[in-house]
């Protein structure tokens, strides 16, 4: 019998159900798992997190305990490149608990369509999430949209390395 098609955020939520319990096992945090086309490849990413810096020996001992329970499980009907990674630098932010754990925060957004005053790009300390609603403060100013119009939110950590 042949699996019904996927959705990209279906199959992530599938895969996110095996391996968070995996992840966790080991110490690390679950930061967002993404399925992804590129080009006409896909891939799984699975972005892991912890207090101190990753290195690719955590990277291959996650993807190494996660692949066998996915192989057996069959989330996803096509074929995938499975990467396990850290968010790194300029992280996203995508679920309500990176916006509570990032609060304060520099972070820089840009809506899918201008605000009322014309802008896209928005930058700000992040003041948090609230029923759909992402606040950023600049200056005395606070910056307020659904989180749905943005195209993304991301944190602002990489600055240092363009100035």
């Amino acid at each position: 019998m042949a699996k019904a098609k996927q959705s990209p955020g279906g199959a992530a939520a599938a895969v996110e159900a095996i391996v968070r319990p995996v992840v966790e096992g080991m110490g690390l945090r679950l930061w967002d798992v993404r399925f992804e086309k590129e080009g006409p490849d896909w891939f799984l990413r699975v972005l892991i997190d912890r207090d101190e810096p990753l290195d690719t020996d955590t990277c291959e001992a996650v993807s190494r305990a996660i692949d066998p329970l996915l192989d057996a499980a069959d989330p996803i009907e096509q074929s995938y490149y499975l990467e396990v990674g850290s968010p790194g630098l300029g992280r996203r932010l995508t679920r309500p608990e990176h916006f509570a754990a990032l609060a304060g925060q520099k972070c820089a957004a840009r809506l899918i369509r201008p605000d009322e005053q014309g802008r896209r790009d928005l930058e700000g300390t992040l003041v948090g999430l609230q029923d759909g609603v992402v606040t950023l403060r600049s200056g005395e100013e606070e910056l307020s949209f659904p989180l749905k119009a943005a195209g993304f939110v991301k944190l602002c950590d990489d600055e240092d390395l363009f100035a």
